[in-house]
């Protein structure tokens, strides 16, 4: 019975065995969902493009953390699966980096598609295009 209770206590916990930060998630708090929630950004006028996304961003948000919202047109890439791509790349993106933005509504749009060969060029788009409207 003592080797059960000490095998017990041995175990490590669930948070403290997990490998990422559990603050480090996209729930539903961190997106953009409805369309008058994407039009207020749109109509805000605040926006800047690179040669693969285009960063429209809204003023404080009165939530206190950043949020994200993502347009991936059928022009941009036909199959489901490129435009899924493309948005995981940005979702990560912006999961990773959320902290050290400010409480904004963003609004990412794809000017055009980009693969794994891209994925590091887009995320330094993004980088740029996010940090910069940080400084502002």
């Amino acid at each position: 019975m003592a080797v059960a209770q000490y095998w017990l206590h041995a175990v490590p916990k669930a948070a403290n065995a997990w490998p990422c930060k559990l603050d480090n998630r996209f729930g539903k708090q961190y997106r953009l969902l409805k369309t008058d929630e994407f039009s207020s950004v749109f109509a805000y006028r605040n926006r800047k493009s690179r040669d693969l996304l285009q960063v429209s961003q809204s003023g404080d948000n009165g939530l206190g953390h950043p949020r994200l919202g993502l347009v991936v047109g059928k022009k941009t890439a036909k199959r489901a699966n490129r435009r899924n791509y493309i948005k995981r790349v940005i979702r990560d993106w912006f999961r990773c980096h959320k902290a050290e933005l400010p409480p904004h509504d963003y609004v990412v749009r794809v000017s055009r598609a980009f693969t794994r060969t891209d994925g590091a060029q887009a995320r330094a788009q993004l980088a740029q295009l996010m940090l910069k409207k940080q400084k502002r």
